[in-house]
This record gives C-alpha cells, structure tokens and sequence, in this order.
C-alpha cells in the first residue's frame, strides 16, 4: 500500500493529512475554508487517491497560513507514500475543459521541484479563498513533494472554474505519474534514482 499520514504544528496552524495513492478518490477534508475545501476534493477524487485532511489555522488574519501549510504537509505526504518510486510511469498530464476554461498541467515526478504556473485571475477572492493562494498551494506542494509542475491556463473566464480546472488537471496529471507501469524496472530514470 503506497500510504502515509502526517501531523504538522506549528504556531499558525496545524495541518494533518492521510493519503492512500492506490485508492478510490474517497475525500475527507475541512480546513475551514470552504471553496479550499471543494478543491481539495477535487484533487482526491479525479486522482482517485483516498485524500483525509484536517486543517486548522489563523483564518481570523486571512487564509494564507493554513492554504500554504495545508500544501506543505500534502507535498510531504505525496513523498512519503510514493516511497523509492519503482515502477511509476513517472511523467503525467492533462488538458481539463471546465465550462469556458481550458487548463494544461504537465507534472514529472523527478525529486527536483520546479514550479511554472501562467494562470492570470480578475479577481481577487472567490468565496473565501485569496485567489493569489492558488499559486502558493501548488508551489508548496511541489516542492515538498519535489515535483516538476507546470500549469497553463490556456483560457477562461469564471474564476471559480479556472481553479476547479487547475485542480482537476492536477490530479489527472498526477494520476497518470503516480501509476504502476507494469514494463517499468525499478526506477524509471538513468541515473537509477528521483531525487536531486
């Protein structure tokens, strides 16, 4: 079982996640922050990895802690379960359409986190979630989770469906990278291991 559990406090927040890859997309989550909330559920569904996430944070100065150390602790989770990576296909992406919008996320595995994401918003908030924080999550999760990310918005409108397009081609990346190739050896890269 690619599994793994972690508990992170510190004075702003305190963040613990539970994610088993080979699951069914099953989701628990409540960070608080309800429209971070539906994304983060959106990630363990359409990655259909079982996703348990309890945060707690300083929402009373804004949601920037508890977003950027949710991704922290789920980047780490992501390393801890994919283990050595032997037998990951290793590479994955996805164009998702979300209504108007059109999304393009490319991830590699490669335990050298590189984080390129072009996704211009018009406005500064939906719901209760800092728009500018899409951003922040993702770089956090790839660089604990030490993956080559890359996110393009290729065009859209709704703000709302532009996030919930960025999450959801997220997690079809992912998913493709993260599965079982049954021809891969061992580790699949020349230099016999993913990390930097």
């Amino acid at each position: 079982m690619r599994t793994a559990s972690l508990k992170r406090s510190t004075a702003e927040t305190t963040i613990e996640i539970s994610l088993t890859i080979d699951g069914e997309g099953k989701t628990q989550v409540d960070t608080g922050i309800g429209f971070f909330d539906h994304m983060l559920t959106h990630i363990g569904k359409h990655s259909l990895s079982d996703l348990k996430v309890e945060a707690k944070g300083d929402l009373e100065v804004d949601c920037h802690h508890t977003v950027e150390d949710t991704g922290i602790v789920l980047g780490e989770v992501l390393k801890i379960a994919l283990g050595n990576k032997e037998g990951i296909t290793r590479y994955g992406h996805a164009i998702i359409p979300m209504e108007e919008a059109l999304i393009l996320c490319a991830v590699d595995i490669s335990g050298r986190p590189y984080v390129d994401i072009e996704a211009p918003f018009t406005v500064t908030r939906v719901g209760d979630f800092d728009t500018e924080m899409v951003e922040e999550f993702f770089r956090a999760v790839a660089i604990h989770a030490g993956l080559n990310l890359h996110i393009q918005v290729l065009k859209g409108k709704n703000n709302h469906h532009i996030i919930e397009g960025m999450c959801k081609a997220f997690a079809k990346a992912m998913l493709d990278a993260m599965s079982l190739h049954p021809r891969v050896k061992g580790v699949p890269s020349t230099k016999g291991i993913l990390e930097v």
